[in-house]
């Protein structure tokens, strides 16, 4: 049971990132202010860093990684593309941000909770991932 739930943790959380990264690469390139692009660029390779980790722990188990899912991965993409093509400001930015930020810690506390059996450095990651996610949704605060 441990080796499954830390799996299916691990899985779940390299989801959680590449969604992210895509996410913020999807919208970076219209960032306005010099400060919200270092806070995106700065998220973005804390997201890379961890998702390295996560591929790492899996291929230590002789799994792949996870791709998010392809619903939410396109309700995202045409949310963000209909709200960016209204109003492409900072704040549409941090608007869609947090909500995508939200929406990973709701996620990543529900994996977390659902593979309890995981093991520590799995839940670490995943405590780790949905610490950054609300730390960057707390940074997006300025500019909605």
């Amino acid at each position: 049971m441990i080796h499954e739930d830390t799996i299916n943790l691990l899985k779940e959380c390299n989801a959680g990132v590449k969604m992210g990264v895509s996410s913020i690469d999807e919208i970076l390139k219209d960032a306005q202010d010099p400060k919200l692009v270092k806070i995106l660029s700065s998220s973005k390779d804390e997201h890379c860093r961890l998702g390295d980790e996560t591929r790492r722990l899996l291929n230590s188990y002789d799994e792949e990684g996870k791709d998010p899912n392809p619903m939410a991965k396109s309700m995202s993409w045409i949310k963000t593309n209909v709200m960016m093509a209204m109003d492409a400001g900072d704040d549409t930015i941090a608007d869609l941000l947090t909500d995508g930020c939200n929406m990973g810690v709701k996620s990543l506390s529900r994996y977390l909770n659902k593979y309890a059996a995981a093991d520590e450095k799995s839940k670490d990651i995943a405590k780790k991932l949905i610490s950054m996610e609300a730390d960057l949704a707390c940074q997006l605060r300025d500019y909605l």
